[in-house]
């Protein structure tokens, strides 16, 4: 997650890797371990208005690390948490696949642990209120805390009462001392964007009633690897998990997880459910068969994450291929999603306006602005039909089937969809 719109960009000087190298942010180990290397870049989700076009970005290194102790892969810091989310672009209600995939969530979870309106469901990052709303409308207490407050507006007017803040012990604490202690604690898609991973656990702990149960969601660094997914690697994803590696950050601030659920979201990514070290709920052998083939794959060999790099490089080489190739035959080339995923893709890939006449997004937030470095123009999704390129490329390739389904269209005039990842393919 990322600034959306800035009201103003300060001229620092970019960080670099020190002479001595960071610690590792869970156990204090140096970082010295290359996992990927994607250069310099702008904070993924920092729009551009036309009125910034002349003016200069803000750059920081994008180089992911794994820890050699805790094989915890992450990126070293260089914005904080209330410059990347205070004002937010991202909004979770624009995708419809998402919504289905909350309100499933939802019935699911109420069934399996019996929530009623005398249990307290709590939302850590609970955006434009997208998930707690179905909660609300089962009867069962919500509250999210979300922080940025231009996202949490969205929320209230929908009714899903919401706090405005960054979640940690501090707000814990506020949060116990009000009444709001958790039968049932959320976090979807934000355990890699807190940079002080210890506090945010220790605070998960602090909120959960003694018999409540935590469930968090997040990309599977098995999945990531195996596929290729280097684009969902941003400066707001400051941690990238195994269920290894996340079983013992939880374990070591007095939780265990107890089950596991692999998903089909965002590429291929875990639902974890955590309750305290002394709680109810059983252990299920789903949790140690993932931790097997994980060992299996190698996750916990520091020698596994060395070849990572190349296979990236090969990615880009491909995908430059096909869009020289394309263009040089004269062909028109658009994009669909102005994703966070996407801007890490082209800029890595050096993909500009030369390659990408413009992208459109189904978000009006980000509509008539450009992605950050590569410039390209945010345009609504309309402007396919008028323009009737040859080949749209799918940024949010985890969404595919939904962006193709919405655009089918393109067909009619002979248009087809290209994914490039894990490999560039064409489609239709």
């Amino acid at each position: 997650m990322a600034t959306a719109i800035q009201e103003s960009r300060k001229r620092q000087t970019p960080s670099t890797h020190s002479m001595h190298a960071t610690p590792c942010r869970f156990c204090g180990t140096p970082l010295e371990q290359s996992f990927i290397d994607l250069g310099v870049q702008p904070p993924s989700n920092s729009y551009l208005r036309a009125s910034e076009l002349n003016c200069s970005e803000h750059f920081h290194p994008l180089h992911a690390y794994v820890c050699t102790k805790c094989f915890l892969v992450q990126l070293e810091q260089f914005e904080s948490p209330e410059e990347i989310f205070s004002d937010y672009a991202y909004f979770s209600s624009y995708s419809e696949s998402w919504l289905k995939h909350a309100k499933n969530y939802c019935q699911m979870v109420s069934d399996r642990f019996g929530l009623n309106g005398q249990h307290q469901v709590i939302e850590v990052a609970s955006n434009d209120g997208y998930l707690l709303q179905y909660f609300t409308a089962r009867g069962i207490p919500v509250l999210g805390v979300e922080p940025a407050a231009n996202v949490a507006r969205v929320a209230e007017q929908k009714g899903v009462k919401t706090r405005v803040g960054f979640f940690g012990r501090a707000t814990a604490r506020q949060l116990v001392e009000d009444g709001y202690a958790a039968d049932l604690l959320i976090g979807n898609n934000v355990l890699a964007h807190v940079p002080d991973l210890n506090d945010f656990v220790a605070a998960l702990r602090m909120t959960l009633k003694p018999d409540g149960v935590i469930t968090m969601e997040f990309p599977h660094l098995l999945r990531l690897m195996r596929d290729c997914q280097f684009d969902t690697i941003y400066h707001e994803h400051f941690s990238y998990f195994s269920l290894s590696a996340a079983e013992r950050v939880f374990h070591a601030h007095g939780m265990r997880l107890f089950d596991v659920d692999e998903l089909p979201t965002h590429g291929g990514s875990l639902r974890i459910y955590g309750c305290h070290l002394e709680g109810p709920h059983p252990l299920d052998t789903r949790v140690a068969e993932l931790k097997r083939r994980e060992e299996d794959a190698g996750l916990n060999k520091i020698g596994t994450y060395e070849g990572f790099g190349e296979r990236v490089r090969v990615v880009k080489r491909n995908l430059l291929s096909f869009l020289i190739s394309a263009k040089n035959e004269g062909k028109n080339v658009v994009a669909y999603g102005a994703a966070a995923k996407g801007n890490t893709l082209l800029n890595f890939c050096g993909i500009g306006p030369d390659m990408i006449d413009y992208v459109v997004d189904a978000n009006p937030h980000k509509q008539g602005l450009y992605l950050p470095g590569t410039r390209i123009p945010i345009a609504t999704p309309d402007k396919i039909a008028s323009t009737r390129p040859d080949y749209v490329l799918i940024l949010p390739w985890n969404l595919k089937h939904e962006i193709m389904e919405m655009n089918a269209n393109v067909k009619d005039w002979g248009g087809q969809f290209v994914l490039p990842i894990p490999d560039v393919e064409i489609v239709g």
